[in-house]
């Protein structure tokens, strides 16, 4: 595949994807900790400090593409009929923001082992999995007219997230079946837990 060029003939510049599946070679092959900036750099062919153009720190260039996720979940909470009972928007749109095509499952394993297994990573975890919470939680107030910090809202926003993961972790240990089979399931469990909010 040609690289493509600006109208100055110029190499089309790095981008964060770039980033990412270097650092995710890098990480899988030499360990996270062993992994420095200036390396990922190096391969990208970039310096150091345009490295931080891009990302804050290198491990939130693993981040990312979650931190897309959670806007993809605003944007199809927002297109939910009013018909649909709460819950079954929930399960419906998080499972749907989480399929994937069979060539890039092995990518999405391997990078949420390493977010499962490298404290480094996993200590990044807290602010992401938070906003992808409220995105939950901002749609159950909505529909039930209460503030996003009301108590059942929040309730939901946490054990969706709560059910979310462990639908993941089941995932990546099993990998008998396709990932949004293990989501509906958990989430389908959870909707009938909360079978009376409407």
């Amino acid at each position: 595949m040609q690289e493509s060029r600006s109208g100055r003939g110029r190499p089309r510049g790095t981008t964060k994807r770039d980033l990412e599946l270097i650092a995710m070679r890098l990480f899988t092959e030499q360990g996270f900790d062993e992994t420095t900036v200036e390396q990922i750099a190096a391969v990208a062919g970039i310096s150091g400090r345009t490295f931080f153009r891009y990302f804050p720190t290198k491990a939130e260039v693993l981040w990312y593409q979650f931190d897309d996720e959670v806007s993809a979940l605003r944007s199809s909470f927002a297109t939910v009929a009013h018909d649909v009972p709460t819950m079954t928007a929930v399960r419906r749109v998080v499972v749907n923001a989480n399929r994937y095509r069979a060539e890039d499952v092995p990518e999405l394993r391997t990078r949420m082992h390493l977010v499962t297994t490298v404290p480094a990573l996993a200590a990044t975890a807290g602010a992401h999995y938070d906003a992808w919470e409220r995105a939950v939680s901002a749609f159950a107030a909505e529909r039930l007219g209460a503030p996003e910090d009301g108590l059942i809202p929040l309730a939901i926003g946490r054990t969706t997230l709560a059910a979310a993961r462990a639908a993941f972790d089941a995932w990546l240990a099993r990998a008998d079946a396709d990932l949004t089979t293990y989501l509906d399931e958990a989430l389908a469990a959870l909707e009938r837990g909360f079978a009376t909010v409407s």
